[in-house]
């Protein structure tokens, strides 16, 4: 889809090296520009260079080196910059345009550039001189107090839930500006806020708190009733029940040969609901295999919660050839495959692997 398209990428860590990593598997050419010492991203807190966010985040990508400080360089950021269609940078607000490549410096070359400044509270704003992390995001979003134990403390997911958020936002932008170039010959500037891209998830939160007091989205959708929860299997794992539709509720009821609890859907998941510890009990007699196979032969919105390690020969997942193994770890490979992309995926470059044949393509041009 994006065959043609070629995009400096000047991100490191995740939120711009996931978005660029998108647009890469639609077929767009990414060439990441790093300093002399790397993506801080390569390097694991024992300075492994095989990183796992690295190697995630980077296939299909080529590396150039550029010391941005040094003139030449940057004369060299700037030509590189003439043959692009896609700019996204990460650093610190003003910081871009006082090395020269910021938005106006690229224009000059390239006028109709997309240009993406991808920042934790955007470029201007009382917010936009501080550095954070996934995070801070979160918790100034609202999503962290949506996580919460039993005991109300928030909890922070594995998951850098804000980061990846941001990088699909970026990816998102980036291809409304390219529809919109296509259509009027002209760039844009895009200037996003992690932080932003969360709140819309927020929105029904939002809403209802303002017109209820609630402060806790959809109450059908918070674990408080017996048929929307998870529940614990006979082996310690855990199932997760989404029965909120009435047939799905009676599609479960009758398989487990309980009638009565056909008009229990809405009873409270509390200790002390006979109905709620009769389920319990209930998941409690079979392991997580035997409900897992339960699930896939009663249509009542159940699924197995599955850990990484069980992924890639889920079933149903499996058959989207999502995960790959390169021989020396599982990957997750190009989600777009069905949308006539290519399915070859190539190894995250080495550090300036790539920065002969770039350089080397422009002096061509030079002379």
């Amino acid at each position: 889809m994006l065959e043609g398209i070629r995009i400096l990428d000047f991100t490191q860590y995740l939120p711009g090296p996931h978005a660029t990593l998108r647009l890469a598997d639609m077929g767009a050419e990414v060439i990441k520009i790093e300093a002399p010492y790397g993506d801080p991203a390569r390097f694991s807190l024992d300075e492994n260079e095989q990183s796992p966010v690295f190697l995630a985040q980077n296939r299909k990508k080529k590396s150039i080196v550029l010391n941005l400080k040094d003139q030449k360089d940057r004369e060299s950021a700037l030509e590189l910059a003439r043959e692009a269609d896609v700019i996204i940078e990460g650093f610190r607000p003003g910081v871009a345009a006082r090395i020269g490549i910021g938005y106006e410096d690229i224009k000059k070359v390239k006028p109709d550039i997309i240009y993406c400044s991808l920042t934790g509270y955007g470029q201007t704003g009382p917010l936009s001189h501080l550095g954070g992390h996934d995070i801070n995001y979160m918790a100034l979003s609202g999503m962290l107090a949506q996580m919460k134990d039993q005991n109300g403390q928030p909890r922070l997911p594995s998951n850098t839930i804000a980061d990846f958020i941001g990088g699909i936002s970026a990816s998102e932008a980036i291809l409304a500006a390219l529809v919109k170039r296509l259509r009027t010959n002209e760039g844009s500037y895009i200037d996003l806020a992690i932080t932003k891209t969360l709140l819309p998830l927020m929105s029904n939160h939002i809403l209802i708190e303002s017109m209820t007091g609630e402060e806790h989205g959809v109450e059908k959708l918070s674990s408080v009733f017996v048929c929307y929860t998870i529940y614990k299997t006979a082996d310690h794992r855990f199932i997760s029940l989404g029965a909120l539709e009435e047939k799905f509720w009676h599609n479960f009821c009758n398989a487990v040969g309980k009638e009565e609890w056909k008009k229990e859907q809405f009873s409270r998941a509390e200790s002390g609901n006979p109905i709620y510890e009769d389920i319990l009990a209930l998941i409690q007699t079979k392991s997580l295999a035997e409900w897992a196979k339960f699930a896939q032969e009663v249509d009542c919105c159940m699924a197995p919660i599955l850990e990484s390690s069980e992924l890639a020969n889920a079933k149903g997942l499996k058959d989207w050839n999502l995960i790959n193994d390169s021989g020396s770890y599982r990957y997750v490979t190009n989600q777009f495959t069905g949308l006539n992309q290519s399915t070859r995926d190539s190894e995250p470059p080495a550090l300036g692997e790539h920065t002969k044949e770039c350089l080397g393509k422009l002096s061509q041009q030079g002379s």
